[in-house]
């Protein structure tokens, strides 16, 4: 791993010699996009400043990290932080100098920027409370670590059509939506994984395709590199439209066929590796074989006593510890909250900061007295279902954004704050900004992405509606498309949505049961 460090050290004069290429006007912004996404930078819009996406393998944030990005905020005065739906930092609004100096420093707390973008393997994603959630089947985060440990050797050998998004799930909960990724990895109770491939959001979703069942854990790797074989092999190269694992499906004549071309590979890295030793935890698949030799660290902190409950704490599996969630309005925490949480945590034992796909934190290995400390530091966030809704950072920030996701977030809870709805008479839901589905708005109960809709021959800022999605393994789908919204009207609708349920005594959900005909009749109205 140090030599892949080191690569990657040297690989940064390059970044800032194009990066200074790009400021100077001498290149332009889509020759530099398909440059620096695999830095983990991209510009924003307009080309003024640029953001920096810090890869954190299963969401982690430990404390060495956390004090890190609490420190380059404070001495660059970042204005703008995002926690993404790919549990992973987004820094935003710095110039190129402070992106050179913070990838560079990243690298001292084991942060890597590299392939935070780009035609890479992306941040591995993980069921956010593995290893301390109650009722879950095992701890994934060991193997989603080797994983990410293995992939980053990728990045420098490997040319891949497009992205490759690998996650891992602890449980049915499925939080990291493991049955509809490029890879997914989902633990069974008798200790084992399934194994799903081709799958993903974004333009023409797919679920995944179970390729695999019962597999043993310590086998992981082979179905990774099987899935890089595969995606090489039969990836679309020519049209970065169709270079996605999920259009490989068709492609090759439907599940059947793509299941028995993933085998193919598979039965091929099988023979490649059969004698080629153990890897342990440091994934490095050119000297050592693909068998993982792995452990969950157990959590052996003491109980200290005190009995703690709320909407924001939850119990762990280990007796008498807490985990305390914290969500940011549309995921943007004030940027000062790194250091306030920091300096609570700091000499807390075992206790770590783990970033979920929506956008929430969770403060684990908590001990009662711990716990009611954090909750006072994280006080600011989401205090209804409503509030934890899901927003991508938006049009204002991202260049190929359509539509300010944030601002219509903040419009609607706005609107709605003065109604005095009780917490779950409106859903979470889900906003991106445009089709590219940042804000997994295909799996909300509610989800809206951005576009235009033209209207008595103008133009107008619009949001498609998607009704009825589910994250849940074995009741998973994409929301149904009902029609445009215009964007000044979405406030309006939940207002109206809301003063509806409320009148009835019920939660959304309950309601939605019992009155689908209802919401859309509600929805009718406002429906272009």
């Amino acid at each position: 791993m140090e030599e892949l460090l080191r690569e990657f050290k040297e690989d940064l004069s390059e970044f800032r010699e194009m990066t200074d290429k790009f400021y100077a006007k001498e290149v332009n912004v889509k020759e530099y996009k398909g440059f620096s996404g695999g830095f983990g930078s991209y510009a924003q819009r307009g080309g003024g400043a640029s953001m920096l996406r810090l890869r954190l393998p299963g969401g982690r944030l430990l404390k060495e990290r956390l004090k890190f990005v609490a420190d380059v905020i404070e001495k660059y005065q970042i204005d703008k932080v995002h926690f993404t739906t790919c549990q992973t930092i987004q820094l935003h609004n710095l110039s190129a100098r402070v992106v050179y100096e913070i990838m560079e420093k990243a690298f001292e707390v084991g942060i890597i920027t590299r392939g935070g973008g780009g035609d890479f393997p992306r941040n591995v994603m993980v069921s956010p409370l593995s290893g301390v959630e109650a009722g879950e089947y095992f701890d994934v985060m060991p193997y989603a670590e080797a994983v990410s440990d293995f992939l980053l050797w990728k990045i420098k050998t490997v040319k891949m059509p497009r992205k490759l998004k690998v996650c891992f799930s602890n449980s049915p909960a499925n939080a990291p939506h493991a049955t509809f990724r490029d890879l997914g990895f989902t633990a069974r109770e008798d200790g084992l994984f399934d194994v799903y491939s081709a799958g993903g959001l974004g333009n023409n979703p797919r679920m995944g395709v179970r390729v695999a069942e019962g597999i043993d854990p310590s086998e992981v790797l082979y179905y990774v590199q099987a899935m890089i074989d595969t995606f090489c092999a039969y990836g679309n190269y020519e049209n970065r439209g169709k270079a996605r694992t999920r259009y490989m499906v068709e492609a090759l004549g439907g599940e059947e066929a793509y299941r028995a071309a993933y085998l193919e590979k598979l039965a091929q890295v099988r023979e490649n590796g059969k004698n080629a030793g153990t890897a342990g935890t440091a994934g490095d698949a050119r000297s050592a074989g693909l068998m993982l030799d792995v452990e969950a660290k157990a959590v052996t902190k003491a109980d200290d006593g005190v009995r703690v409950s709320g909407s924001r704490v939850i119990a762990q599996k280990q007796s008498g510890l807490y985990a305390v969630s914290y969500h940011p309005i549309g995921g943007l925490p004030p940027v000062t909250k790194f250091a306030e949480l920091y300096d609570c945590i700091k000499d807390m034992e075992d206790v770590e900061v783990r970033i979920a796909p929506d956008e929430t934190i969770y403060i684990i290995n908590l001990n009662g007295s711990e716990a009611e400390r954090v909750l006072a530091v994280t006080q600011d966030g989401a205090n209804s279902l409503f509030e934890s809704s899901v927003s991508c950072i938006g049009a204002s920030v991202c260049q190929v954004g359509l539509r300010d996701s944030q601002g219509l977030l903040h419009a609607i809870i706005e609107a709605v704050s003065g109604e005095g709805f009780a917490d779950g008479v409106l859903p979470r839901i889900h906003i991106s900004g445009c089709t590219s589905s940042c804000g997994t708005h295909q799996i909300g109960r509610l989800g809206f992405h951005g576009g235009v809709k033209r209207v008595d021959g103008v133009t107008k800022p619009a949001y498609t509606f998607h009704v009825d999605g589910r994250e849940e393994q074995g009741e998973e789908r994409f929301g149904e498309q009902w029609g445009s919204m215009l964007e000044e009207e979405i406030p309006d609708f939940f207002v109206e949505l809301g003063r509806e349920i409320s009148a009835s005594g019920k939660k959304f959900e309950a309601w939605m049961e019992e009155n689908p005909q209802r919401l859309k009749e509600i929805a009718g109205k406002y429906l272009h």
